[in-house]
């Protein structure tokens, strides 16, 4: 007899414990169609939760026959010379990005395995309604809004790919629907690339702010210094090489398979993110937040 949710999409937060973990299971007893692995845990913790959620969510699929969209970012590869694409080798050394080569690994596997049908779609920095917690969200957003500099943990005049959250969305759409997608990675289409000062004055703009914002940039120096005392600062060392050199996406893999999903004009994200912000109220007061998906 079938669930419930026979047919349904479902999207989890959190599913690694507690409630959350509960509801996945619940959602795929009830018959999920598909499964939208969005979540992460904290940060600074992500080689202690993040697999073991991952796995979680992956057995919940599994057990309902449900595909999994698994949404990643770009950590795997590590510092790259020019576009990054998805045959590039999984060359990343850090911590984080070390996680994220095995949870894709992982998921690959058990596709292969013929345990369930996956496919991981690969995001840059993210902005957009409720991207709050982004390299590109509070702390670029919140700031201007509130008069304040944009922090940004790198060069302002580097080429960068910046995903609007809803262009991510409708992209891992369509590798749900997709039975071709499965078993693969995919770069999910963005707009074009902006340096940050770029991205900053788009955005000040859109606030009614002066133009060229000026920007507080975390260095190589203060980031060492800083991560003495501030974990969250500490890790971000890390994948700090995204911010000091060129850091494009490729999508053309995706473009050729399923054909060009127009993404949302800079402009125009920009000032729906801009509304987004002043209809909850400024924010602005985190402090700078890892960026990714």
């Amino acid at each position: 007899m079938a669930g419930r949710l026979a047919g349904k999409v479902v999207a989890i937060t959190g599913a690694g414990s507690g409630i959350g973990r509960a509801c996945s299971l619940r959602y795929a007893a009830e018959g999920a169609a598909v499964v939208y692995h969005c979540a992460s845990p904290p940060y600074t913790k992500w080689p202690q939760l993040f697999p073991a959620l991952t796995r979680s969510i992956l057995g919940a699929a599994e057990s309902s026959g449900a595909k999994l969209v698994f949404a990643d970012n770009l950590y795997a590869y590590g510092p790259v010379d020019g576009p990054l694409r998805e045959d590039l080798p999984a060359l990343a050394h850090g911590r984080k990005g070390r996680v994220r080569v095995g949870m894709a690994a992982e998921l690959l596997g058990a596709h292969r395995d013929g345990r369930v049908r996956v496919a991981i779609g690969r995001a840059s920095d993210y902005y957009g309604p409720h991207g709050t917690g982004s390299v590109a969200g509070d702390t670029v957003f919140g700031r201007i809004l509130a008069g304040k500099k944009p922090q940004w943990p790198g060069r302002l005049d580097q080429p960068h790919t910046f995903h609007f959250l809803p262009d991510i969305a409708r992209g891992l759409l369509v590798l749900a629907d997709h039975q071709e997608a499965d078993g693969q990675v995919w770069h999910l289409p963005a707009a074009g690339p902006l340096t940050a000062q770029q991205f900053f004055d788009m955005v000040a703009e859109a606030a009614g702010r002066p133009v060229p914002a000026r920007a507080s940039v975390a260095s190589p120096a203060l980031l060492a210094a800083a991560g003495m005392f501030s974990p969250l600062l500490r890790e971000m060392r890390e994948t700090a090489y995204q911010f000091r050199a060129p850091f494009v996406i490729d999508s053309s893999k995706f473009d050729a398979a399923f054909g060009r999903l127009e993404p949302t004009a800079h402009r125009d994200a920009v000032e729906q993110t801009v509304a987004w912000y002043r209809a909850k109220g400024v924010a602005g007061s985190r402090p700078l937040a890892p960026g990714g998906t």
